[in-house]
């Protein structure tokens, strides 16, 4: 199971063992030993209350990786001296929630309650979750989930009404920094500079396990090495390549493709380049990118100016010729003429209209005028008659022609007054008012 601390059972606070991993060691004893989520855990906080309310009550914890999610949990459990059962979602199953059951059942006929804590809830599947109900609804053990995944989308509507969302934040470069300064004095021997420990709370973006880890992998490397003091020179050293966290399948990324597509749609440019470059740090793929770069172009420019779908589409196909990081550029450079472009997105309304017009009336006729006329036969049932071929009318235009099938009419396509499309507006307002100087048959 994946949490800022390793697993022990709940029970009252003991001294930390000095041979323990040094996220052990630094494991909070007490509410107030938390660092970060001060916005639930802060006087008269919800979580806060919690706690001090004497009655737990199902919840679940939402966030990213390393805030603490299941170290609240476990504190819960001691705060209520409840017996902690701990499962994962990715390895657990349905005996596991029986076995569960079955605990809890003999911790309440000892008169003690049992809190019952699923790491990745949402890995599990409806009967799963649905196996949880009955057992939440009677109180015979209090339900806490931990998930990164929007419970909205990925928990049972049942068992998320029957349990209250808290969500937790990544951590702040100073709370941080607060642990860094608690791990470094732990670990008593190795001494990390200012410029350091500003890089390292940099490095871990806001995860705390990730940064105790880092201090603990540092320090071993520094005390390998024979050194004492760790500067940011030797941290670069020690440490893998400083990729920032990004999560591929998870609220994270589609925030981030949000951002950049909102920026792009906003026609800011330096926040549209900083959310593509935020995004290839992270372990994006670009290939992703540069297709929702695409749509971009087709959604929110349109008309406006048509060379955006072309500038879009050649850097796509300028990333799949020379790869990373080189055809990067040529998708940043569509990100920046995308984001300075006229925007519209006439095109894309009229497309959705039409579509839900077309669904909702049916399989109306094509006008004899406007059918194929290959054969005979066809001919001599009038297919094509009375077809006014536009190239020899006036204007290339045939006024006053109706192409909609009878008894159907309808406007999707509203230019804007910006970029190609208010010269299209004009176009297309002169065609109409050839149709009104036109005699009506």
């Amino acid at each position: 199971m994946s949490d800022l601390f390793p697993d022990e059972p709940a029970a009252a606070a003991k001294a930390p063992d000095p041979a323990a991993p040094l996220a052990e060691r630094l494991r909070p004893r007490t509410l107030d030993e938390v660092v970060g989520q001060s916005h639930l855990l802060g006087p008269g906080k919800p979580l806060r209350v919690a706690f001090q309310s004497g009655r737990p009550h199902s919840m679940i914890f939402w966030g990213p990786p390393g805030v603490g999610k299941t170290t609240l949990a476990r504190l819960m459990a001691n705060s209520f001296d409840a017996q902690f059962i701990a499962m994962s979602a990715v390895l657990g199953g349905v005996k596991d929630i029986r076995d569960a059951v079955v605990a809890a059942q003999a911790a309440q006929q000892k008169g003690r309650r049992t809190i019952l804590f699923v790491d990745e809830v949402h890995r599990f599947n409806k009967a799963q979750q649905d196996a949880f109900l009955p057992y939440v609804e009677s109180g015979l053990f209090t339900f806490i989930g931990a998930t990164t995944e929007n419970p909205s989308f990925e928990v049972n509507s049942a068992l998320l009404s029957r349990a209250r969302v808290y969500v937790l934040q990544s951590l702040s470069a100073e709370e941080l920094r607060q642990l860094i300064a608690k791990a470094i004095a732990t670990l008593g021997d190795i001494e990390f500079d200012e410029a350091s420990q500003a890089q390292l709370a940099a490095w871990a973006d806001g995860d705390a396990r990730r940064v105790i880890n880092a201090v603990e992998v540092v320090a071993d490397s520094a005390r390998g090495a024979g050194r004492t003091q760790v500067d940011a020179a030797w941290l670069e050293t020690a440490l893998s390549q400083n990729l920032r966290r990004f999560d591929k399948g998870g609220d994270a990324f589609y925030d981030q493709i949000s951002a950049l597509h909102k920026s792009v749609r906003g026609s800011d440019p330096d926040a549209s380049l900083y959310w593509f470059c935020r995004m290839l740090d992270g372990g994006a793929d670009p290939r992703y990118l540069s297709r929702r770069i695409i749509r971009m172009a087709v959604e929110d420019i349109g008309l406006a100016d048509p060379r955006a779908l072309d500038i879009a589409t050649a850097g796509a196909d300028v990333y799949e010729r020379l790869g990373s990081p080189e055809g990067e550029l040529a998708l940043a450079q569509a990100v920046v003429y995308l984001a300075c472009a006229a925007k519209s997105n006439a095109v894309y309304a009229a497309y959705n209209a039409a579509r839900r017009f077309a669904a909702d009336n049916g399989s109306a006729p094509v006008p004899i005028h406007l059918r194929n006329a290959p054969t005979k036969l066809m001919k001599q049932l009038g297919h094509g008659k009375q077809y006014r071929y536009a190239h020899d009318e006036p204007h290339a235009y045939a006024a006053g022609v109706d192409y909609f099938p009878d008894g159907l009419r309808a406007n999707f396509y509203r230019p804007t007054d910006r970029g190609l499309e208010a010269k299209i507006a004009q176009k297309l307002e002169f065609l109409r008012q050839l149709d009104q100087q036109e005699p009506k048959k």
